[in-house]
């Protein structure tokens, strides 16, 4: 899996990769707006690292509005793509329910479990802390659905 991972992000374009790393550059630098009209062409083309950046810049509100919705919605595509970093945004997300009109542990727990199989280290913190607020039918059901997305996201493991 790591080589077929490996193959996949040596098979990014050139550009999409200087475009993320002129964004991460900027954003150290404290220029949002430049960060995102380097990160947009990627994120919009499906870059997953470039999407979880953009949540990043909404959810803090770095040179856009804060934006907790927007936030979800492009932490969740990269989520989507297996991005460990973002699945656990997306699992803080449903936990808390900012950016959604009510919290939902049994995704948050999901969300976090695969953050962790997708090698997040602080993804397995935060699923042993929500599972505390859970009820059993609530963490089966998590297990179900991290049973449905696991082989999607993660053939391999």
């Amino acid at each position: 899996m790591r080589a077929l991972a490996i193959a996949l992000c040596l098979a990014l374009p050139l550009p999409a990769q200087a475009e993320i790393e002129t964004g991460r550059d900027l954003m150290d630098a404290r220029d949002y707006p430049a960060a995102m009209a380097e990160l947009l062409p990627a994120a919009r083309a499906g870059n997953a690292e470039a999407e979880e950046l953009i949540g990043v810049m909404y959810a803090s509100g770095l040179g856009v509005a804060k934006d907790d919705v927007r936030a979800f919605e492009w932490y969740l595509r990269a989520a989507m793509k297996g991005h460990a970093g973002a699945q656990s945004g997306v699992g803080w997300y449903y936990e808390v329910g900012r950016g959604l009109p009510t919290p939902d542990l049994t995704r948050a727990y999901l969300w976090y479990a695969l953050s962790a199989i997708g090698g997040d280290p602080d993804a397995a913190i935060s699923q042993e802390e929500v599972v505390k607020k859970m009820t059993p039918e609530q963490i089966e059901h998590a297990h179900v659905l991290i049973d449905d997305y696991r082989v999607w996201l993660y053939p391999f493991r």
